[in-house]
């Protein structure tokens, strides 16, 4: 049954699409440039796709950026800096981000013929991030069959919802991800800034590991 990643480029998505081609023909990867503050994510996610040989698609939503502004990835809003546990985090959430992606991805997968559309949403992202818990992922899949109904049945799939960012470390290592091909930082750059909240996660998700990654700050 053919699939479609969302790819973001960063250290989830990227353990997704490992673990989807492993065992899955017509997988297909998508990226959504929706105005973020940098490109260096999206550039990451066609590295990792190359990587394992899937197709990926960029869909341009750049308009996007323009009406949600009120947040630190689309505006020149500063990134906070710490755990995404600290209240600052809130600055990050661009509004209905997820939902946005996922219909995408959904219409995506129609024109493919793909019926299950796949993101890597966990659970570290659920203290701040309401579009990534798993009540989004249950009422985003009955709406999906119902603007479907009569030509596709789709599927939603969020296999980390429930997995803290260190399991998905240790699983993406067990699957030899190129974790030096992924990025994470916030406020994009050389090199990951070490102290953003996506930087802060990452550092700590992959200490047991070998983190090829080089930190600003914070080392």
């Amino acid at each position: 049954m053919k699939r479609v990643v969302l790819l973001s480029g960063g250290m989830d998505s990227a353990t997704l699409l490992y673990q989807e081609a492993q065992n899955v023909e017509g997988l297909y990867a998508l990226g959504v440039h929706y105005g973020q503050r940098h490109m260096r994510e999206l550039v990451a996610a066609q590295h990792v796709a190359n990587s394992v040989g899937v197709p990926f698609t960029v869909v341009p939503l750049m308009g996007l950026r323009s009406i949600l502004s009120a947040s630190a990835l689309t505006s020149d809003i500063p990134v906070p800096e710490g755990h995404y546990a600290a209240e600052s985090m809130k600055a990050t959430v661009v509004p209905m981000r997820n939902a946005i992606f996922l219909s995408v991805a959904t219409g995506y997968a129609w024109s493919q013929g793909a019926e299950v559309v796949l993101t890597a949403v966990h659970a570290g992202d659920h203290a701040v991030y309401p579009d990534c818990r798993p009540p989004f992922i249950d009422a985003f899949n009955l709406m999906a069959q119902v603007a479907c109904e009569g030509f596709m049945n789709p599927k939603i799939l969020a296999p980390f919802v429930n997995m803290t960012k260190t399991e998905i470390a240790a699983l993406g290592s067990a699957l030899e991800v190129p974790w030096e091909l992924t990025w994470s930082c916030y406020k994009g750059g050389e090199v990951h800034c070490g102290v953003c909240g996506t930087c802060f996660e990452r550092r700590e998700a992959l200490a047991a590991f070998n983190d090829p990654t080089e930190y600003l700050k914070g080392s």
